[in-house]
């Protein structure tokens, strides 16, 4: 069973409304194991949108239709089904009983443009609407079925859930097929060289399949199974992500919901060491995202933003000296920066950033960017090089201080053991320079 989904309206066009709709039925689908292969978006236009829906039913067997079901002049999905599938426009003289019984129990006045709410395509089923006055449709029609319901969350989860998924169940000849998919989080590798190094899966895996998704400097490596049951489909991709692991290492740091938040914190607490953060050039980026999983107060002692070069001067003891031979943006600075605020801070491990977020050069060409990391057990520090603007620069670097950080606590980095470091790696003992 294949199944098309269509979003209707402008403003999703125009981009004042994420269509978040077309992601939460995605997810539905495949956990139902309903084949999903074309999202569409139309404006508020009768014969664009017909036509959307006949190009939808020629390479699918349904389709799902989220708004144009209200009362206004542009709910046009109504008129759009008649004209998709040849039919008639019908009346329901109940549901517009209904419509006037819900506006009076409500004390207020129903404006006469609602009942354009008990207007359906000729043969459709009305599906109840427990949250809103818009029913939603379901039509069998020669080419497949078209299902419309409105566009406002709240009640169109519902109506999926509850009616749509399990008439498609039924359809498809059963409700024993499910699809999982398992999410490797990496980082280390740029998209195309993960993409290199797994094109023997991504070309022959069809059953699970294979496909990378890059977001915010990281790669993640999605295997998706469909089989009977949600363990046969799991047992299917074991043996893929096992490979997977094997080729990338310590460039795998989670899966599924793991974040790099999540990772280093848990480490922390395996290790019962606590946290801290110096930052210049990312303005506490770093301390915001590890504040905002819940329970870091735990690990997490606390963040100094030394943006101006005299605090780090005064509060992180940097010295004079060490900037005039090394500058600001160096890893001289970032190492110390890092070792003064685990004294500051009473902090086991600290992470650093100094450096040219853009778009002006400060010392060094713009989107150089320093990371250091201090333990118990040695100082370390990075230089980096991001692309694009400011914001893209202060983001990845800040994604890249939390992994480093991870593989500092794991007793490898950047790629490999300390022995292993290249020649941008610094390892200093605390209080080295």
């Amino acid at each position: 069973m294949i199944v098309e989904t269509l979003a209707v309206g402008t403003e999703l066009l125009l981009g004042q409304i994420v269509n978040t709709n077309a992601t939460e039925i995605a997810v539905r689908l495949a956990d139902a194991g309903l084949d999903h292969h074309h999202q569409s978006v139309v404006g508020d236009n009768v014969d664009r949108l017909a036509e959307a829906i006949q190009t939808a039913l020629g390479r699918a067997d349904a389709v799902i239709i989220t708004g144009g079901i209200g009362p206004t002049q542009d709910d046009l999905t109504r008129d759009a089904i008649c004209a998709a599938a040849g039919v008639s426009m019908a009346y329901d003289d109940e549901y517009a009983d209904h419509l006037r019984a819900w506006w009076s129990r409500r004390g207020r006045e129903m404006p006469s443009s609602n009942l354009k709410q008990a207007e359906y395509p000729d043969g459709a089923e009305r599906i109840p609407n427990r949250k809103g006055t818009a029913p939603g449709l379901a039509l069998s029609t020669d080419s497949g079925w078209i299902f419309a319901v409105p566009g406002v969350p709240a009640e169109m989860l519902p109506m999926i859930d509850g009616h749509i998924i399990p008439l498609l169940q039924r359809e498809a000849g059963g409700d024993d097929a499910v699809v999982v998919s398992r999410l490797l989080r990496t980082w280390g590798e740029s998209e195309s060289r993960v993409g290199e190094l797994f094109a023997d899966l991504f070309e022959t895996s069809t059953n699970p399949t294979v496909a990378f998704l890059a977001s915010a400097g990281e790669i993640k490596i999605r295997l998706t199974a469909k089989a009977a049951t949600d363990d046969e489909a799991r047992a299917l991709i074991a043996p893929v992500e096992a490979e997977v692991r094997r080729r990338m290492g310590a460039k795998v740091f989670g899966a599924d919901d793991e974040t790099i938040e999540h990772v280093v914190l848990r480490r922390l607490e395996e290790l019962g060491w606590t946290l801290g953060t110096a930052e210049s050039a990312t303005g506490g980026l770093i301390s915001a995202r590890i504040t905002a999983v819940p329970g870091a107060s735990t690990v997490f002692r606390g963040g100094i933003v030394a943006y101006a070069t005299d605090i780090k001067h005064g509060v992180l003891g940097v010295a004079d000296h060490l900037i005039e031979e090394h500058g600001v943006v160096s890893e001289e600075v970032a190492c110390v920066m890092a070792s003064h605020a685990a004294d500051v801070l009473g902090a086991d491990v600290v992470i650093s950033v100094t450096g040219s977020a853009g778009p002006d050069p400060q010392e060094r060409t713009a989107g150089t960017m320093i990371v250091g990391v201090h333990t118990p057990d040695q100082v370390l520090a990075k230089t980096l090089f991001m692309p694009g603007d400011r914001e893209r620069v202060r983001a990845y670097t800040t994604t890249a201080a939390l992994h480093l950080a991870r593989l500092a606590l794991t007793g490898v980095w950047w790629g490999g053991s300390k022995d292993e470091a290249s020649g941008l790696d610094r390892w200093m003992r605390p209080g080295g320079s």
